[in-house]
């Protein structure tokens, strides 16, 4: 940890990537925005940017979570962490992709589990947006220069059907339905524990870990408002197949509820942590959750677009482990 003042803060350019920078609020600075506070603060960097780093939980105020509009108080420490840059135009890339749904104006693809949606630290090549570059012609344009097409998005270790738009029109009406909560989404999913209830209608606001800034937790001071809908399929021994529908479209989201219930996806490193599986003895490769189904108004025609994709091969094979 380096401490600093706004006064003494090196330039961007100086900071090492990944290093956290202390800085404490003087009393002249109280009252401010932490978006204007930190771009202030940080020689070369911009309001915009500095939204983003605090999006993005790069920024923390008292060990906390912030929202960009926060005000800030005199003593407050305002922890800046360096991410790594990020690429400034993704490549196309001819990676195979498995399409449920195409025309002119948008795709929907069966993402397969351990592919990136988006170019992003760690992750510069071989993502989905690389693939959809090299298969379709255009994309949408995005705020992000690294997401083109990109509407929403899935985990990394989720499999499933996700929709790209191929021009800005199209990119924002989707964007709209989403927003609005008109886009039917359904997930298969595999929990730990034997759920008792048929149907369970879980609330709780998600929030960002004000340590951890790549875990989501349930939390009522900074949460956003998330609700999801679980369906038993089929009980086994101490694990549940489930059919989830999430109302809002938040992080991690039905990771963290069915967590929260206590019955975590099965394969969850991160909220899980493996107990269920090791208990079952179950070889678990990767979270058992699968984006089965979308359905939305099509942007251009209007008529409803509805589309499934079938369950991988790695889901059915556990899947046929708890049957045996």
């Amino acid at each position: 940890m380096v401490r600093a003042t706004v006064g003494s803060c090196m330039p961007m350019g100086e900071w090492r990537v990944d290093e956290t920078y202390e800085i404490v609020v003087e009393r002249g600075q109280a009252g401010r925005r932490l978006d204007v506070f930190v771009a202030d603060a940080v020689a070369g960097l911009s309001r915009s940017q500095a939204k983003r780093l605090i999006e993005r939980g790069f920024v923390l105020v008292e060990d906390g979570a912030a929202k960009p509009a926060s005000k800030v108080r005199a003593g407050d420490e305002v922890a800046v962490t360096v991410p790594p840059p990020e690429a400034a135009e993704p490549a196309a890339e001819a990676i195979a992709l498995e399409v449920v749904f195409e025309d002119a104006w948008l795709i929907v693809v069966n993402k397969p589990a351990g592919m990136v949606v988006h170019p992003a630290a760690g992750n510069w090549t071989g993502t989905l947006v690389n693939a959809l570059m090299h298969h379709c012609a255009t994309l949408s344009e995005s705020d992000e220069p690294t997401r083109p097409g990109i509407v929403h998005r899935l985990d990394k270790g989720t499999s499933g059907v996700i929709v790209a738009a191929k021009d800005t029109e199209t990119h924002w009406k989707l964007a709209e339905q989403f927003a609005a909560r008109e886009v039917e989404k359904e997930y298969r999913v595999l929990v730990g524990g034997a759920m008792g209830e048929d149907r369970l209608v879980v609330r709780a606001p998600i929030e960002r870990h004000p340590k951890e800034r790549k875990r989501m937790r349930v939390g009522e001071a900074s949460g956003r408002e998330a609700e999801t809908l679980l369906e038993v399929i089929e009980r086994f021994k101490d694990t549940t197949y489930l059919d989830a529908m999430p109302k809002t479209g938040r992080t991690h989201q039905i990771r963290v509820h069915c967590a929260h219930v206590r019955h975590p996806v099965l394969g969850d490193t991160v909220y899980g942590r493996g107990k269920a599986e090791r208990r079952l003895g179950l070889d678990v490769p990767r979270q058992m959750l699968h984006a089965y189904r979308l359905a939305f108004a099509h942007p251009a025609t209007g008529e409803t677009v509805d589309v499934t994709a079938p369950l991988p091969a790695d889901f059915e094979a556990v899947l046929a482990a708890l049957r045996g």
